[in-house]
């Protein structure tokens, strides 16, 4: 049995992970087994890039945390090495980014499952919000499509103009 001042620390790391949890619009647990310090500390540099909150958290802490939060579907996948990967305003984030690193290690880094929204997601939807880009690439596309009529007409006008031996400014 513990001692009180044991336990105390624990149940604090407990209610604060619950917080973050709650908090969180989505996050992913990984399997990390293997990795080198030199993948570690990319990954973490990608991570906080990206505003998601990464870090190694025992099984049985997580698992008391899932369960404040209701996450209890999760409680099959907190076994072996187990990260955590959370991210309050982007839910795309965490799987994008972890993702992106289980191809890059290649079978070192494996996605076990996810949550979003306060419910758990199968790992197929962790795999296609992965595939989601960036919001910044997905605001340049809607700005690129809403500008490619406009750009078109301008240089049809131009063209015309040239054609009939006006100078184009």
């Amino acid at each position: 049995m513990p001692n009180a001042k044991v336990l105390s620390e624990k149940q604090a790391i407990v209610a604060a992970l619950t917080e973050k949890l709650q908090n969180a619009a989505a996050g992913v647990i990984v399997d990390y087994k293997g990795i080198t310090v030199a993948e570690d500390t990319e990954l973490r540099t990608e991570c906080r890039k990206n505003n998601i909150d990464y870090a190694v958290i025992k099984n049985t802490l997580l698992r008391f945390a899932f369960n404040n939060c209701g996450l209890n579907d999760l409680d099959e996948q907190l076994n072996g090495t187990t990260s955590l990967a959370i991210c309050a305003d982007d839910p795309v984030a965490p799987a994008r980014v972890m993702a992106d690193y289980a191809k890059k290690l290649n079978g070192k880094f494996e996605i076990k499952g996810g949550f979003m929204g306060g419910k758990v997601v199968s790992l197929e939807t962790v795999q296609s919000l992965a595939a989601i880009p960036a919001l910044p690439v997905l605001q340049a596309q809607v700005l690129g499509t809403m500008l490619a009529p406009i750009s078109a007409l301008a240089c049809v006008l131009k063209q015309i103009a040239e054609k009939d031996g006006a100078a184009a400014e």
